[in-house]
């Protein structure tokens, strides 16, 4: 099944802008894949088409789908990728740096000429075997996006707002710490907080990707204002987007929810999670 964190964060995006991917696949790459994305509006200049078996990955989901074991993984073409960006790319306003080594991340930023913002998502993995080029990497990004165990794991603090003051003075104006079922939490200048509920889902068939799309919805957003400066406010919206556009991904296997998404879907959900989270004052 096509999967990936750039598939997810791309098409997730797309929905709200023109996208530019960055990646690299083998020649073994379906064609339909191909056809997927452009039929997306987003342009492939940045994919690599190499000689070789693209990256694969299985995995394993427990009862309650927050615990997953990995089952396989084959890095193949991935092992030896180099992302180059088109000269087209260079200049582009937002950038999102998809789940992938911190050290890629640096070397993307190092690319670009004067990005207005850009959000970098990571994982447990690269604070393990990648610590100091995660850190050099979150000093140079206006968002950071993690889940709970893992700011957890990043700051050895227990708790998330001391754990999200900790990451963003070390460079990161915005936190969004992503905890599943359960939600996210949008942490800014000057104490600025948000939590915004995750949809509340009866049936879940395949969580893979979710934090991907999340991400992807997100920026996407951002980007369709194309605001002069990112505000807390706009931040706020795009965090219920991106939960929105996540909270679809998890209805179906690999992206095929995603493939039928409408915009009147996504703006008659924006609409559910603005009255679930709605009350009045006292009275």
């Amino acid at each position: 099944m096509l999967g990936g964190s750039a598939s997810y964060a791309a098409v997730g995006a797309s929905f709200f802008t023109p996208v530019n991917l960055v990646g690299v696949v083998g020649d073994d790459f379906p064609k339909a894949h191909i056809d997927y994305f452009q039929s997306r509006q987003i342009d492939l200049e940045g994919l690599q088409v190499v000689p070789g078996k693209t990256f694969r990955w299985s995995g394993e989901y427990m009862w309650d789908l927050n615990t997953r074991e990995t089952r396989s993984v084959e890095l193949n073409v991935f092992e030896h990728f180099n992302p180059k960006l088109p000269p087209a790319y260079q200049n582009s306003p937002f950038v999102l740096l998809a789940n992938i080594g911190p050290n890629l991340q640096n070397h993307v930023l190092d690319q670009m000429q004067t990005p207005r913002f850009v959000i970098a998502d990571t994982m447990d993995l690269w604070i393990n075997i990648a610590l100091d080029e995660l850190q050099r990497l979150i000093g140079r990004v206006d968002m950071l996006i993690l889940n709970d165990s893992e700011a957890r794991q990043l700051t050895k603090k227990t708790s998330l707002i001391k754990a999200a003051a900790e990451i963003r003075s070390r460079g990161p104006a915005y936190v969004v710490i992503k905890k599943g079922e359960h939600g996210a939490l949008l942490f800014g200048p000057n104490g600025q907080f948000f939590s915004c509920a995750a949809y509340p889902l009866e049936d879940i068939h395949d969580p893979t990707g979710a934090g991907d799309t999340f991400v992807g919805g997100l920026a996407g957003y951002l980007a369709a204002q194309n605001h002069a400066q990112v505000t807390f406010d706009q931040l706020r919206r795009a965090v219920v987007v991106g939960s929105v556009l996540a909270s679809f991904n998890v209805e179906s296997f690999s992206l095929e929810r995603l493939r039928t998404l409408t915009q009147n879907d996504i703006d008659e959900r924006y609409q559910s999670f603005r009255l679930m989270s709605q009350f009045e004052m006292l009275r």
